[in-house]
């Protein structure tokens, strides 16, 4: 493999991939298989239904995006669960990195609609994972309880084709567009997320102290 592709492959402060407890998560959950889009899809679901979505625990700073400390939480949001799923390849020996996009999102709760002020999710995450000389997208976020109660598809991966958010639920209503790509990433851009949270989301208050199971059952049940 070139030197351009290593830097995909290392550890950093962030993709803490030599920390045990994500050694531990890739050993377990990477299939007995040899094939690396195997392991690769493997490692996707693990991350995507083992990690619960939680997207009042958005904590941008290094401590609060680690793989190691997503897995300790046992939650993440969009962010977090792309950073951890490209540590898992990283440490299985497969090349991934960060992606992001500004995605318009028409299906939230009402504390996020309170607090954000806008349906526009900005740096939303996923993972961009290398498979048989291609880069594939891979968008681990949503876990397949919480696309049941709300009524969407569950993203699927096969390590062929990019799996991106889908523009309808299951009822034909929008669920996700997607406005603008940033890139990929090496690394967690962690700068350039603070920069534009501060200049979109400036009023937003911390929302750790409320339940998000809570707020989507509030959520159906309102829509129903």
């Amino acid at each position: 493999m070139n030197s351009e592709m290593q830097q995909y492959l290392q550890p950093t402060t962030v993709i803490d991939y030599n920390h045990p407890l994500v050694l531990e998560f890739v050993q377990k959950n990477k299939g007995n298989s040899n094939e690396v889009r195997g392991q690769a899809v493997n490692l996707y679901y693990a991350v995507r239904d083992g990690i619960r979505y939680d997207p009042y625990q958005t904590e941008i700073s290094i401590k609060g995006l680690q793989a190691s400390g997503t897995l300790q939480k046992g939650y993440g949001w969009c962010v977090s669960k792309a950073v951890l799923l490209a540590a898992c390849c990283r440490a299985a020996g497969i090349p991934a990195r960060l992606g992001y996009a500004d995605i318009r999102n028409h299906l939230s709760t009402e504390r996020l609609r309170q607090q954000m002020k806008t349906d526009i999710f900005y740096w939303h995450g996923y993972t961009a994972i290398y498979l048989n000389g291609n880069w594939i997208k891979a968008t681990p976020a949503f876990n397949k309880q919480l696309c049941e109660k709300f009524r969407l598809k569950t993203l699927e991966f096969d390590g062929i084709n990019d799996s991106i958010l889908h523009p309808f639920d299951l009822e034909g209503n929008k669920h996700m567009e997607y406005l603008n790509f940033r890139g990929e990433y090496a690394d967690l851009p962690l700068s350039e997320i603070e920069a534009t949270f501060r200049i979109h989301y400036p009023h937003v208050a911390n929302l750790q102290a409320a339940d998000f199971n809570e707020d989507v059952e509030k959520e159906i049940s309102r829509q129903q």
